[in-house]
């Protein structure tokens, strides 16, 4: 049997170090567990950094935006409008119907200068009765049409061919006219001295019958030798445009060619047409015309022509007047029956007949009045003006101006003419040709070939 074994007891120094170090560790443990607690569950406060001084600005000033509705676009086809018939205005119109088992369209000049469009056609044209037209080789195409022909003697000088070659012209001119569709408007006149004969008051569609009417009007005009006048020509009123000078000038001075051109110009403007065919003997383009002295040109001229020697020898021409016309009477007539013997008609002088006749006056006529003019460059703006008034400002298209120039195949025409027509033609849209004596002009015929 074993012996009892002896309890040691514990140091009581040591046991009080034991407490106090696990009460130390223990309050440690437990500040540690506050301190994480603190660091992970409760947040710090949120800071909030002061923002900046806000500096106020003034607003900008409203801005006001309009939306409009969008137009719609515009069609090749003006919008037409719907009216009573009575109350739609039709410019004058000579209305000749073809016969009812024709086809024609009918295509009256609607609105005319400064009148309204019907299907956004030029000059109120509707388009449906354009034609090819071809006269002596000048070609356009048109819906409204004037043809015009010098009727001066000049066209009729033998070295030109005479009547024989101023009926080719007639001939070629009604047959274009038969050629023209039924719905074409046309007009023909006849011009000699500033005065005009017209075919209509107004243009009028073409047709077999008005043809034949016109075939029938035509034929009397420049068809005697021994009647050269354009019986029942008028001077038409031209509408005050521009400058008065340039009016004044082209109306009260047409004895010169330059202010017939000018003046048959704005006539021919102010037809309400396409495009217009002139055929002539004389044609320079735009040129200077002829203007009424002014006061002081008029007290110079006075001074001159009231000089002793002056009136006497204008005294001794005026009294030998009634003397040289016998002359030239009996001169002609010699010369006419010579001519008849050969078989060749009356001879016709277009102007100096005593010259032409080699006739000299015994008292000379002590001298004219000079001449004064209004310049080219003047007589340019002024059918600017005209053509701005008449068409551009009323929203339309001028007409086309041709030339056909008929001379004789020696008869000179210089560089500086030649290059003034084709400048008066481009200004409006045209074409010009030059045709010499009776051979040619027969060969130039173009309006038979042209179909419509």
């Amino acid at each position: 049997m074993l012996p009892p074994t002896n309890k040691k007891k514990m140091n009581p120094l040591l046991m009080k170090v034991i407490i106090i170090s696990v009460g130390i560790h223990v309050v440690a443990a437990f500040i540690a567990g506050i301190i994480t607690v603190a660091n992970i569950v409760i947040q710090e406060e949120t800071q909030f950094e002061e923002p900046p001084a806000v500096i106020e600005e003034e607003p900008p000033p409203p801005v006001k935006v309009q939306i409009k509705p969008q137009q719609p676009k515009q069609q090749a086809a003006q919008r037409l409008t719907m009216r009573p018939v009575a109350n739609i205005a039709v410019a004058q119109v000579d209305v000749n119907l073809p016969d009812m088992d024709q086809s024609f369209t009918v295509s009256a000049a609607l609105g005319g200068i400064g009148g309204g469009q019907l299907l956004g056609g030029t000059r109120g044209s509707i388009g449906m009765g354009m034609s090819d037209v071809s006269v002596f080789g000048l070609k356009t195409r048109a819906e409204r049409v004037l043809f015009v022909i010098d009727a001066h003697e000049r066209m009729l000088e033998d070295k030109k061919g005479g009547m024989n070659s101023y009926n080719v012209i007639k001939d070629e001119i009604v047959d274009m006219v038969g050629n023209l569709s039924a719905g074409t408007l046309f007009n023909v006149a006849f011009y000699n001295r500033g005065r005009l004969k017209f075919f209509k008051p107004n243009t009028s569609p073409a047709g077999t019958e008005i043809t034949a009417e016109l075939a029938k009007w035509i034929a009397p005009i420049n068809s005697n030798y021994n009647d050269l006048k354009l019986k029942g020509a008028t001077k038409p009123k031209l509408q005050d445009i521009g400058d008065s000078e340039v009016t004044e000038a082209m109306t009260g001075m047409q004895w010169s060619s330059g202010n017939e051109l000018t003046y048959l110009t704005q006539v021919f403007l102010e037809q309400s047409i396409d495009a217009v065919f002139v055929i002539t003997g004389s044609h320079q383009g735009f040129q200077r015309i002829r203007r009424e002295p002014n006061e002081r040109e008029k007290a110079e001229w006075n001074r001159i022509t009231s000089k002793p020697d002056y009136q006497k020898k204008l005294a001794a021409h005026n009294a030998e007047r009634p003397e040289m016309k016998k002359r030239v009477d009996a001169a002609l007539k010699r010369v006419n029956a010579e001519r008849a013997k050969k078989g060749l008609p009356p001879k016709v002088i277009a102007s100096n007949k005593e010259h032409e006749l080699g006739l000299k006056w015994k008292n000379p006529h002590p001298g004219y009045q000079p001449p004064y003019f209004i310049e080219v460059n003047e007589v340019e703006k002024y059918f600017k003006e005209v053509v701005k008034a008449l068409y551009d400002d009323q929203g339309s298209q001028p007409p086309s101006i041709n030339v056909v120039l008929f001379l004789a195949g020696d008869e000179s025409y210089s560089k500086e003419r030649e290059d003034s027509l084709k400048r008066y033609v481009r200004f409006f849209g045209g074409k010009s040709r030059v045709i010499r004596g009776q051979d040619e002009i027969k060969g130039a015929r173009s309006s038979k070939d042209t179909r419509n």
